[in-house]
């Protein structure tokens, strides 16, 4: 197979319909007769409900029914659970595990504020929101549990009383001999840092259609959603229905960014409504609904230690992390073991002892969000390396030379498990390398000759290092189906949903250089589960690895049934017969090529003869991926502060990363640059803040903060390719890589610059107010 396409940088094919205004997203979708659902959500973070009276709403213009639990009670399943442990995990760790069911509707009892209460269906959105406002809700509220370290502790209001207790998730993992490395240590830092609770925010909401046909007992629904077989598979399980009457499409998506990728009680009500009432439903959640009820994330605390040396080499690590996962532990132990995992990154640190709780309060769930654990347990990671370097008097970017792993060190078995339940062993990469290249991309030298005599003028500015190394492309497999049709062009079907990653390209590219085929020749489609009978969806940076790959073997087997047929019609043997260009031809003997229109269309039994081969040029593959792969980055930042204000200014940015082998370097660049945006929000700008009685005090864009193109600097990028030995196509994940590193770099940044004031940043985000606050604490 020549790579043709595989490498190049092609313009991403779907943007001229985005361009044109022509996509055709989640609220696209118009279906005759079309009802529309609102939904009444819980007001109090804890309360009982102890009446519902809705026959105001029901008498309401435009009110075709209103349904609260009890109306639907024998369609009431528990909502979708996620992050069991494997057995390779469960088999070194003793989890402690506890997971509540959520139902759609709230039965009793209101666990947090948004949780919904009531659903209204009605000819018009506007008129079922109206009705839903007349619903009255007779609440006792409860005592409220918010402030994650309180509710781990004996005593607090509890969210589930039948668990006696708030932690839904804890254990204790050590490697090597951690009381030793302290004990012969130089030096111990120790440093408590928090991280806030923020959002993925994508510029589309979330939504959902459904079209029930009688005739044939199927449901077809559209759904904003990255994960359109768990979608299905949760459907088929609580309607009862087989998985092949029901169908789920994910139109075009504004967004994904993990909190798409949960499984919401919308997900189920708006299809059951199309059920009993035999009408198709449409729900578009507003923001402010987005804000309170679609899946929250981050929020950890972590109490690190480093023990060292004096020459700067780390001998040991001690963490106890918190983890708030709001009201429900929907994905177990996906979040907390993810952060450990991820904790050490690409330093060399052989004893490590780590004590986890994730614990439930009264707001809205957590769920994984770009970076998933990672961008938390970096943040605290590479914060204490820096205040480690600050101790011992060494420049931050010498530490991280003299700790990080070095490439002759690879394969690095860690001796512990990764989340899927295999060992924990970097495949590839060179982190010193990538360190360098960042240093040297970001003129690191040259900004420390520079940065004494800015601040003797009163211009403060610092640099900051952030390097992690990303478990990606988790499995076991992902789904695709390859055909060929009449005119010879190829259709590609894939589980693998396209939010905005430009899969219709990369996807394209891979199959055109295993196929033989132009470009122009391939069209993708995901995240319709009637494309491709089993999938998994797209989030944890997988698709690359996991679609492409099974993409290129679907390729393969449709290539091997093409040059037999084009062997049968050239009368040659198929050993001699090659594909390229979308022609099929005698190796050495030009002017036999034939379009593969003239193989497919031969293939096809006339009433004369029967084809030359069987007219099957399609194949399905899943290709299996067992474990992750490594991919690593170093991220550097410059910053400028104005002591007078607190404003943070970002002055440049740069990102070396190693995602194995490149599809497309546009596309890369992209995905980089919009993970770096993520990541500043969370390093200076976004936060969801509860109050002491669990009410959102965040909830619309007018107090959370998200950054925009203006206050983002010129964004750099360093490709640098170490192939992954785990997959064919030698491909690493990417798509979260950009927003593991940048909280991490920022702060370290800011500190660097207010190092004459002694300033300690220590949360985020570090919005003006409270940095000045620091500096004015120092001053």
């Amino acid at each position: 197979m020549g790579a043709k396409y595989f490498g190049a940088a092609v313009r991403r094919r779907e943007d001229p319909r985005f361009l044109r205004g022509e996509g055709r997203y989640l609220d696209d979708v118009k279906v005759a007769g079309l009802l529309h659902a609102a939904f009444l959500r819980a007001p109090y973070a804890h309360a009982a409900i102890r009446a519902i009276r809705t026959e105001r709403a029901r008498s309401a213009p435009g009110v075709v029914a209103v349904f609260t639990f009890a109306d639907l009670e024998t369609w009431m399943k528990p909502l979708p659970l996620f992050g069991a442990p494997p057995p390779g995990l469960a088999a070194a760790i003793a989890f402690e595990i506890r997971q509540a069911p959520q139902f759609a509707l709230c039965r009793d009892r209101a666990r947090y504020v948004g949780e919904i209460v009531a659903m209204v269906v009605a000819d018009s959105r506007a008129r079922a929101e109206d009705a839903a406002e007349a619903i009255e809700v007779d609440w006792e509220p409860l005592p409220v549990a918010t402030d994650m370290r309180q509710a781990a502790e004996a005593g607090a209001p509890l969210v589930h009383e039948a668990w006696g207790t708030n932690v839904g998730v804890a254990f204790t993992h050590a490697i090597g001999n951690v009381e030793a490395a302290f004990a012969g240590a130089d030096v111990v830092m120790s440093e408590t840092f928090h991280i806030q609770r923020y959002v993925g925010m994508p510029l589309e909401s979330r939504g959902a259609v459904a079209v029930w046909d009688r005739r044939d007992g199927a449901l077809t629904t559209w759904n904003s959603t990255q994960v359109s077989h768990f979608v299905q598979q949760g459907l088929a399980s609580a309607l009862g229905l087989p998985h092949h009457k029901v169908r789920v499409i994910a139109p075009d998506l504004g967004g994904g960014f993990g909190t798409k990728a949960s499984g919401y009680p919308e997900d189920h009500l708006v299809p059951i409504a199309a059920i009993v009432l035999g009408r198709p439903v449409k729900w578009v959640e507003d923001r402010r609904e987005h804000m309170m009820s679609a899946a929250h994330a981050r929020h950890q605390i972590h109490a690190i230690s480093l023990a060292a040396r004096r020459d700067g080499t780390i001998l040991g690590l001690r963490d106890r992390i918190w983890l708030d996962l709001g009201a429900y532990n929907v994905w177990g132990i996906v979040l907390p073991y993810n952060t450990v995992a991820h904790l050490i990154g690409p330093h060399r640190i052989r004893n490590m002892r780590v004590d986890v709780q994730a614990v439930t309060t009264h707001k809205t769930p957590n769920a994984p969000y770009r970076g998933a654990g990672r961008p938390e347990t970096v943040f605290a990671m590479d914060r204490a390396v820096d205040r480690l370097a600050r101790e011992l008097k060494i420049d931050p970017a010498e530490i991280r030379r003299r700790n990080y792993i070095r490439a002759d060190e690879l394969p690095y078995d860690f001796g512990m498990p990764y989340r899927d339940g295999n060992p924990l062993v970097y495949d590839s990469g060179d982190f010193p390398a990538a360190l360098e290249a960042a240093l040297k991309a970001a003129d690191y030298d040259e900004f420390r000759r520079g940065q004494a005599a800015l601040r003797a003028r009163g211009v403060y500015r610092g640099i900051g290092i952030s390097g992690y190394v990303e478990g990606t492309a988790i499995g076991p497999f992902e789904g695709a189906t390859v055909k060929v049709d009449l005119g010879g062009r190829v259709l590609v079907a894939t589980g693998a949903v396209n939010s905005g990653q430009g899969h219709e390209t990369s996807f394209a590219q891979v199959c055109a250089d295993a196929l033989g085929v132009p470009l122009e020749h391939v069209t993708v489609v995901g995240g319709d589960t009637a494309g491709v009978p089993f999938g998994v969806g797209t989030f944890a940076s997988r698709s690359g690895v996991t679609a492409g790959n099974s993409i290129a073997d679907a390729c393969h087997q449709v290539r091997a049934k093409l040059v037999k047929a084009a062997a049968a019609l050239l009368e040659a043997a198929p050993g001699d017969v090659d594909i390229e260009d979308g022609q099929a031809f005698v190796r050495g003997v030009p002017a036999s090529a034939v379009p593969l229109a003239r193989v497919v269309q031969a293939s096809i039994p006339t009433f004369a003869k029967p084809g030359v081969a069987s007219p099957d040029f399609e194949a399905t593959a899943y290709h299996h991926v067992p474990t992750v792969t490594f991919a690593s980055a170093v991220h550097v930042a410059q910053v400028e502060v104005d002591v007078g204000t607190g404003h943070v200014t970002l002055l440049r940015y740069v990102v070396a990363h190693d995602c194995g082998k490149v599809i497309n370097p546009l596309i890369v660049d992209g995905q980089v640059h919009g993970g770096v945006a993520q990541g500043v929000g969370g390093a200076l700008y976004e936060e969801m803040v509860y109050d002491e009685q669990g009410q959102l005090l965040t909830g619309s864009l007018m107090d959370y903060l998200v950054p925009t193109a203006m206050e983002l600097p010129p964004l750099e990028t360093v490709h640098l390719e170490f192939p992954s030995p785990r997959n064919p196509l030698g491909m690493k994940g990417l798509g979260e890589g950009g927003a593991i590193s940048p909280p991490a770099a920022i702060a370290n940044a800011i500190e660097d610059a207010l190092q004459p004031f002694g300033v300690d940043i220590t949360a985020t985000p570090v919005s003006p107010a409270r940095l000045l606050a620091l500096i004015r604490e120092t001053a």
